[in-house]
């Protein structure tokens, strides 16, 4: 499974109705594309929920390389982002875990998604990696279990060791408190702080999520 992610950012004074309106038109293509598990339209407004910034930040699991890569380069679909905005960097990371979490059974449009980046802790230890990895697992498959939650993944960027937890709430979360870490050096402490950024999302299109392997993807 490969998460994937680009962002759109816009000025200040941009209309977001503009967007929604895009979302409205374009969610149909996608809700029964072959290949993606999902794709979460998001959507974060400045000066809401924290947000420095408008953006447009739309969120994708793919259960097939074939079909991202054809979304991406051959014609399935990227090509309109590129026709309107230009060609963003688009963000790429190897899914490790899926969970699903009680709302999934009651919301099946999540109206809020919380996205947390850490940088992976250096140490010298070969199997520090691996036990970190099964911290974080552990993590996420207890907060999957809290209400409200839709849908949780943990991702892995290898070329800056970043970690990507997204967690698909079915409103507001309770302040996403962070589940409780060991104690670690401050220097790893430090890294695995990392940033957190909250979106709307105005549609999830879920054409194969309930195919998506349930815990660990090994």
């Amino acid at each position: 499974m490969l998460a994937k992610q680009y962002e759109i950012t816009l000025p200040a004074d941009y209309d977001l109705d503009v967007i929604r309106r895009r979302i409205k038109a374009g969610a149909p293509i996608l809700d029964d594309r072959p290949g993606l598990g999902f794709k979460a339209w998001l959507l974060r407004e400045r000066g809401t929920d924290g947000s420095p910034v408008n953006q447009y930040a739309p969120f994708y699991v793919w259960r097939s390389d074939g079909a991202a890569a054809e979304f991406l380069v051959g014609g399935g679909g990227f090509a309109n982002i590129v026709r309107d905005f230009g060609r963003p960097a688009v963000h790429h990371w190897t899914v490790l875990a899926h969970f699903s979490g009680p709302a999934r059974r009651t919301d099946p449009v999540p109206g809020t998604a919380v996205r947390r980046l850490t940088a992976v802790p250096t140490d010298p230890d070969p199997l520090a990696l691996a036990a970190h990895v099964d911290r974080e697992v552990e993590q996420l498959r207890e907060l999957a279990r809290r209400p409200g939650v839709h849908t949780a993944v943990l991702a892995l960027e290898p070329t800056r060791w970043e970690l990507l937890r997204l967690t698909l709430w079915s409103a507001a979360p309770e302040q996403p408190q962070q589940p409780q870490q060991p104690q670690q050096p401050q220097q790893q402490q430090q890294a695995a702080d990392g940033s957190t950024a909250v979106f709307r999302v105005p549609h999830l299109s879920a054409p194969e999520l309930s195919a998506l392997p349930e815990g660990r993807a090994w």
